[in-house]
């Protein structure tokens, strides 16, 4: 019996798309993933996330009312629409690419039903009347969408022959960029968590948002403090990662994509130091969002290049046999390879 995915590949046999042809696919898909984003940080920074207080209908019907809060919010709900057509489309043109891959058919239906997932989880939001919690979810399944997103691009640019004919990189250089993604993580949630208690719950003036609250009027002063500690060990492990980098004479791609990292960073670094002497405002914060965006997608992008894990102990025998460790990229070969 055929497979259902085996039957639409027949439905859609009018045509095909080239590998270059979907690299550029899963770079529009990435690039309106981003923007979605930007554009739902928006809503909350300008108070209008209750400016549709219904789902998935604004106030009961097809259009919003003319208030700019109504206006703002109904727009980013229509955003969703082409956001799907591109992430749909990734996943379409994947069935359609020659040759044909099933690694990226798969990473590329993970994005529409990563838009699915969102469309849901925004409606709770709403409905939950920008509970921090429903607030914090939305967003943290964006980064986790942006995770799928950046991989299908990766893979979609390199045929698998080439990923299997890549060198095995050096370990401790692959654990510490992965490592690094794992702190990049924690974060931007920590970034969320103090967002949550901040004073840009999403709302306008008037409408209640239960805030993260666990110690009065003090949470938001925790929670900021908290975020910014973790920002600045974020920041020296980067640097520390960099550093190891050049130290291991690493792909010069790796390198540059590190230093990008640490350039994101330095200004990331001066915004959130502007925003908190100015008492948040609004546009800094929107301008701190869209940063931690690019930083995300950056150390995304890090681990992708920095390679595959070399097993330890083929690299720790040629180690010995050479003398000292071994330069990043250098083939490391072991059973199997």
């Amino acid at each position: 019996m055929r497979s259902g995915l085996e039957r639409l590949r027949e439905r859609t046999n009018g045509y095909t798309v080239t590998p270059a042809q979907y690299v550029w696919v899963s770079y529009v898909a990435l690039g309106a993933l981003t923007l979605i984003v930007l554009t739902g940080a928006a809503v909350r920074l300008t108070g209008s996330g209750l400016g549709c207080p219904t789902w998935p209908k604004c106030y009961g019907n097809v259009y919003p009312p003319l208030n700019t809060h109504a206006v703002i919010e109904f727009s980013n709900r229509l955003l969703t629409g082409p956001v799907s057509i591109a992430a749909g489309a990734a996943w379409l043109a994947a069935l359609r690419r020659r040759p044909y891959r099933r690694d990226l058919v798969w990473l590329g239906a993970l994005l529409p039903l990563g838009v699915v997932g969102q469309a849901v989880l925004g409606g709770f939001t709403v409905r939950g009347a920008l509970d921090y919690g429903w607030v914090m979810g939305h967003f943290a399944l964006s980064m986790l969408i942006l995770v799928a997103a950046v991989i299908l691009v990766w893979r979609a640019r390199h045929e698998p022959a080439e990923l299997a004919e890549r060198p095995a990189s050096d370990r401790s250089l692959v654990l510490s960029v992965r490592g690094l993604a794992a702190l990049g993580a924690l974060t931007i949630f920590a970034g969320t968590a103090a967002t949550a208690a901040g004073p840009h719950a999403g709302g306008s003036p008037g409408q209640k948002i239960n805030r993260l609250s666990f110690d009065g009027r003090g949470t938001m002063d925790f929670v900021i403090h908290r975020h910014g500690e973790i920002a600045f060990v974020f920041g020296v492990v980067s640097l520390l990662v960099w550093w190891l980098a050049r130290r291991r004479s690493a792909d010069p791609a790796l390198r540059r994509t590190l230093t990008a990292l640490l350039v994101l960073l330095a200004l990331q670094g001066v915004v959130g130091l502007d925003q908190y002497e100015n008492h948040l405002p609004t546009e800094l914060v929107w301008v701190h969002v869209g940063l931690a965006c690019g930083v995300w997608l950056t150390v995304l992008w890090a681990a992708c290049v920095a390679g595959r894990l070399a097993p330890r102990g083929a690299q720790v025998a040629v180690e010995r046999a050479v003398g000292g460790p071994l330069p990043a990229g250098t083939p490391v070969k072991f059973p199997g390879n």
